[in-house]
Order: structure tokens, then C-alpha cells, then sequence
């Protein structure tokens, strides 16, 4: 049929959209959208719009074009003539002023306006219909209404799958898309979890990793868990992320350890495959060092010191318990022959310094002799035999040690925490094996290094340092010849002969929280336990130190591991970072300094005191020596000024390295780089 009649010129009724019907004149065709437009006259104005073929039909049928057709009568057997066809109206439109021609006449201003032959019945009914279903729309409507068509199509779909998760999916948590989306993710997977009848793997380097289950705090509050243990090596986080539209996916992060256990796994599951296979080698003259790393609340205190029931700790489960079990097993079997003695020690590492647990949180020094072996220096070292003994020095420590707040969790874990099983001859003080069990600070703390508090700076500075020389110090256990970072922190000085030797073997169990209220923190912590099992046969290739630091000065031993460690971990140790570390070194230095002449001063006041009584006693005698007793008092008060002007330069040099540290602190904040001294 295509345009059958219409053409430029041809008088045409339309209807407009308050029902009239008119006259107007086609002024163009368009064959892509099957439309045409017309204009008219109507008040002295030039008016259009564009109308799809089908309406103009359904009003005029007349311009349908029909073939012509021939009958024939039955009885002359002569065909009909051919019916003339009916001509379109076309009457001269007055001239108007426009920018380009118009085809427009006025409508019924002058006169009633011709109209066609009426239609029979069928047409009109037929033209009613078509007119009222096909009405032009203009193409922003139809746009319009398309993104509405989508919109109702879309939430129907949304109300279908929420209909169809409303059985297994709580559809009244607000994030219960993305538990969908990870229920479905988790469909695909091949669930092999470990048991207890796998294999234990001989590592000198273990890494292990811990999923908790949700605690009742995190139910309450409908948490997601947003973390897969599929097998017994592997573990998948489903980090939740928002697209610009905010579309929401999933983006599925997969790590690989020695071993990964689910939250069914039980403290005795996860001691077989981690700490136990570490105990036998102290009886061969070798160093073992488990750790437990993690968020506060992670799982940590649980996993070393044994289950929780309420507030209440069974010590008896813990993984201290377990180690001192099997320890005095093999002392009393295997090992009897050896004539060994347990000792046991417990102290904490708190902001850089170091304080035994066992003995009033008594401060100890930390120092190299002379065959440069690390001293813990006053250390308490009780004797214990049997695990009754152990538990109740875990007990005592545990309540004495240094917690406080974060934002992460109200009662956070503000030291490591280091507790030794250590093996001697009897009647020997030497070493004969050391099973070292350390519980380290809450890593969400080691990013408090921009705190406005001082002290809350230094302990996370103190943690962010520790955290990361152990990494080194474990990555270089795995590495014949490697420099070992020992100095660039406490912990890592005091455990420096548990990375030394040929029979030193360590553990690493880092314990994650699987809501998705912690996702940022789990991911820290897996990635942190992935860098310290990544190691090739040769470990990673370590980049030159070079013997200048960033405050043009020489470098102690402390900032030269500092230094290496930046050089390897450049991500993770800016060189803000990295200056206000040598800061923090240099300030604690001379925090010793001051301290150490204080006390020798305090010492002294008491000799002083019996000085000055003598010279007051010599005065009161009749005919005492005048000139001795002012030259004794000279020298007396000479001696003292000079020990209170050493201590006062020290004192003062201190507080410029305290102002110093606030400066360096305010410019890390502000994200400014520290100009170099």
C-alpha cells in the first residue's frame, strides 16, 4: 500500500489530540518512519505535526489505493467500464508570510470547510478503531514510554526473583541481593573441606588461615558472611562492590594457604595441622615459633587461649594448653633420657618496650652481648611440670596485659603478647629448645599511625613496624644466606634465634571475621599471611640498600633493617612513613637515655645526702677546717650541676624530637612529604 495517494498538496481530515476533526494539507512524506506531515491555518497561524500513514488512512479512505477491476454482466458477457477515479481536492492556499512555503488553508474561518462523501458504517467503525489505537505520538513520548515499558518490566523481574529467594534467601535483609548472588557462586563450587584423615604436610614455613562463624552481635545486626572455604587449601572472598549506577556484583578475590578451616573446625583440628607438628623439633635442639594474627575479634584469643562459654575460658582447649600437653608427653616418653627441665616465660611488647607479666609488668632492656645474642634482660623464668602449671601462668598474664579501644572493637589488644616454653639441661642454664606462642596486637591498630593521640601513634606505628619486619624475618627464614631484619623491631629482636639455625620452624595461623562488616579488615589479613608465603625456591630478589638514609645521617643497625624492609615493601612504607619510623626510633632511643640518668641521678641523690650531712657535721665542730669545707662543697656542688646540665640538654634535646614526631605525624595526615633534615 505504501503512501497509495498521498502526496505533496493533497488536502487530507486529521484529528487532533481534543478529538476535532479538520482539513490540512500534506506538506511532506517520510518513508523511514511510514509517516507524513501537514499543516494548516488556524487563527492567522501556520500550524503542524506529523501523523503515521495508518491514521490518515483511517480518516480518508479514499486515498487507498485500489486496483482497477473489471466485471462482467452475465447477461451482454461485456465488461463494466472502469469507475473514474475521484481526484484529490485541491484548492490554492493564500500566500502567508512564512521562512518557507506552506500548503496550509484557513480552517473554518470563512466558510464551512468541503467534506468527502461519508463513509459507510464498516469504515467508520473500522476508522474509530484504527484512529484510537494508532494515534501519532511524538518521539520523546515514545521514548518516555519506552523507559517506563523497561522500569515495569524490570522491577516485575525483581519482584519474581525476590519471590523465587523467598524461601531460601531472607528477603528482608538489605543485603539479601548480594547473599543471592554469592549463594549462587557457591552452587558451583566443589566442597572438599579438610578432615582429619588428610595427610600432615612436613613446612618448615607453615601459613594457615581460620574462618570464625558469626558472633550473636553480627546475627543480630544480619551480616553477611562474605567468605568461602571451598577445600582445604583455598579461600574465596566475595567482596561486595557498587557500579557507577549503583548495580551491585560481586567481585570474588581466591587465596591459596597450607591450610584453610571452615568455622566447624574445632581448636584440636586446627592445633593437629598447625603447632603440633612444631613440638617434637624442640627435643632436637630447634627453635618453634607459632603466631596467631588478626583482626581483634577474629578469633585469636579463642584459638591460643581455648573456647569461650560466656565470659568464662575454658584455658584447657587453647593451643598453649595443647603445645604444653604434648610437650611434657614426649618429656615423660621419647625424651626421658634427656634429663630436661621445662621453664616457662610470658611477657609483653607494648608501644617498643618490654614488660614481663610474670613479675608486676616489671620493664625490661633489651640487649646484645658480646656473642651478639639477644638478652631479655630481668626476664622471670618460672619452672613448670605439668599443663596445671602452664595454664595458671597463662591465666595471670592474660589478665595484667594491655588492651584497649578501637574502632574496630571495644576491647582490643594493644601488645603482642609472647609466652616460651623453654627446655635446659639440668644444672645448665643452657638453651637445649624453645617453643615460642605469640599472640600479636589486633592489626586494624597498625593504621592509628595518624592518630591526634601520641601515644596511640606510637603503638600503631610500633605494631605497623613489628608486623612487618616479622614478615621479612619469616620470608628470610625460607632463604639460606638472606639478611635476617632482626633490629627493625622488638619483636623481632627478641625472637631473633627462633629465625636462626637450620631447625627453626614457624606457624603462622591468621584468624579472619567472615561478616561483610569486616571485609576490609579480612582482606588485609590474607593478604598480609599471602606476602609471607610468597617465596620461590630463592625467595623474592632483595634490591640493594643503600648505606644513606632519607635523613642524610648515618644508619644505626635498627634504621638499616628499616630501610631494607622499605626497599622491598615500597607499596606498603612511604617515605613519610619511612622517616617518621627512624623518628620513632631515634625518640625511643633517647627516651632510654633520659630515663637511664634520671635513675643514676636518683641513685646519687642518697650518696649526695650523706655527703652534705658529713660537711654540715665537720661545720659544727669548734675549730673545723673553714677552707676544707668550702672546697668540698665546691666540688660537691660542681659535680652536681654538671650531671643535672647533662640531664637538662637531654631532656631538652628529647622534647625537640617529641615536637619533631608531632610534626611529621600532622604531615602524614595531610598527606604532605616531610621535608628531609
Amino acid at each position: 500500500m505504501e503512501f497509495a495517494k498521498l502526496k505533496t498538496g493533497v488536502n487530507v481530515d486529521i484529528q487532533r489530540t481534543d478529538g476535532r476533526i479538520h482539513s490540512a494539507v500534506i506538506s511532506g512524506l517520510d518513508v523511514d518512519s511510514q509517516s507524513v506531515t501537514v499543516e494548516w491555518l488556524e487563527r492567522g497561524e501556520t500550524k503542524g505535526k506529523e501523523i503515521e500513514i495508518e491514521a490518515i488512512f483511517s480518516l480518508n479512505p479514499e486515498l487507498i489505493a485500489t486496483k482497477p477491476r473489471e466485471t462482467v454482466s452475465a447477461k451482454t458477457n461485456r465488461p463494466t467500464e472502469q469507475l473514474p477515479k475521484e481526484t484529490p481536492r485541491n484548492s490554492r492556499i493564500p500566500a502567508v508570510k512564512s521562512a518557507r512555503p506552506s500548503y496550509a488553508r484557513p480552517v473554518s474561518q470563512n466558510g464551512p470547510v468541503e467534506k468527502p462523501p461519508p463513509p459507510s458504517e464498516a469504515q467508520k467503525k473500522q476508522a474509530q478503531v484504527s484512529a484510537a489505537a494508532a494515534r501519532r505520538k511524538s518521539n520523546c513520548v515514545k521514548e518516555v514510554e519506552q523507559i517506563k515499558r523497561k522500569r515495569d518490566e524490570r522491577r516485575a523481574n525483581q519482584v519474581a526473583i525476590r519471590e523465587h529467594f523467598d524461601q531460601e534467601v531472607d528477603t528482608t535483609n538489605p543485603n539479601w541481593e548480594f547473599i543471592a548472588m554469592i549463594r549462587e557462586f557457591q552452587s558451583t563450587l566443589d566442597y572438599r573441606p579438610l578432615t582429619n584423615a588428610e595427610m600432615i604436610e612436613d613446612h618448615r614455613i607453615s601459613v594457615c588461615v581460620r574462618k570464625r562463624p558469626l558472633n550473636k552481635k553480627e546475627i543480630n545486626k544480619k551480616d553477611v558472611v562474605v567468605v568461602t572455604v571451598p577445600n582445604k587449601e583455598g579461600m574465596i572472598v566475595h567482596e561486595p562492590k557498587l557500579k557507577v549506577d549503583l548495580t551491585k556484583y560481586l567481585e570474588n578475590q581466591n587465596f591459596r594457604f597450607d591450610y584453610a578451616f571452615d568455622e566447624t573446625v574445632d581448636n584440636e583440628m586446627v592445633y593437629r595441622y598447625t603447632a603440633k607438628p612444631l613440638v617434637e623439633c624442640i627435643f632436637e635442639r630447634g627453635m618453634a615459633t607459632c603466631f596467631a594474627y588478626g583482626q581483634t575479634g577474629s578469633g585469636k584469643t579463642h584459638t591460643m587461649g581455648g573456647d569461650f562459654s560466656g565470659k568464662t575460658q575454658d584455658h584447657s582447649k587453647g593451643i598453649y594448653a595443647l603445645a604444653a600437653r604434648d610437650v611434657f608427653r614426649l618429656l615423660h616418653s621419647k625424651y626421658r633420657k634427656q634429663e630436661l627441665i621445662i621453664g616457662a616465660s610470658f611477657f609483653e611488647i607494648y608501644s617498643g618496650k618490654v614488660f614481663d607479666l610474670l613479675n608486676k609488668k616489671l620493664k625490661l632492656r633489651v640487649l646484645e652481648d658480646g656473642k651478639q645474642q639477644v638478652q631479655v634482660v630481668g626476664l622471670k623464668e618460672e619452672v613448670v611440670e605439668n599443663t596445671d602449671d602452664v595454664l595458671r601462668l597463662i591465666q595471670h598474664g592474660n589478665n595484667v596485659r594491655t588492651s584497649g579501644q578501637t574502632s574496630a572493637n571495644q576491647h582490643s589488644s594493644r601488645s603482642h603478647a609472647v609466652f616460651q616454653l623453654i627446655l635446659r639441661k639440668k644444672g645448665t642454664k643452657k638453651i637445649h629448645g624453645k617453643f615460642s606462642l605469640i599472640d600479636l596486637a589486633g592489626n586494624e591498630r597498625g593504621a592509628d599511625t595518624s592518630s591526634s593521640d601520641r601515644q596511640t601513634r606510637m603503638e600503631g606505628a610500633e605494631i605497623n613496624k613489628s608486623l612487618l619486619a616479622l614478615k621479612e624475618c619469616i620470608r628470610a627464614l625460607g632463604r639460606k644466606g638472606a639478611h635476617l631484619p632482626f633490629r627493625a623491631s622488638k619483636l623481632t629482636q627478641v625472637l631473633r634465634d627462633s629465625f636462626i639455625g637450620d631447625n627453626s620452624r614457624t606457624c603462622m595461623i591468621a584468624m579472619i571475621s567472615p561478616g561483610m562488616s569486616c571485609c576490609e579488615h579480612t582482606l588485609n589479613t590474607l593478604r598480609y599471611a599471602d606476602r609471607v608465603k610468597e617465596l620461590g625456591p630463592a625467595g623474592p630478589d632483595v634490591k640493594p640498600v643503600d648505606n644513606i638514609s632519607p635523613r642524610n645521617a648515618p644508619l644505626s643497625p635498627q634504621n638499616s633493617d628499616l630501610v631494607m624492609i622499605r626497599t622491598i615493601n615500597e607499596e606498603e612504607i612511604s617515605d613519610e612513613m619511612l622517616n617518621f619510623h627512624e623518628v620513632v626510633n631515634h625518640m625511643q632511643d633517647m627516651e632510654e637515655e633520659v630515663l637511664d640518668d634520671h635513675k643514676a641521678i636518683a641513685d646519687k641523690m642518697s650518696k649526695w645526702i650523706n655527703e652534705d650531712k658529713k660537711l654540715l657535721k665537720m661545720a659544727e665542730e669548734v675549730d673545723y677546717d673553714v677552707e676544707g669545707y668550702a672546697r668540698q662543697l665546691d666540688d660537691l656542688l660542681a659535680k652536681r650541676i654538671d650531671a643535672l646540665a647533662n640531664l637538662r640538654d637531654k631532656v631538652v634535646n628529647f622534647r625537640l624530637e617529641l615536637q619533631e614526631e608531632e610534626n611529621l605525624s600532622r604531615n602524614i595526615k595531610k598527606g604532605k612529604r616531610p621535608p628531609n633534615k
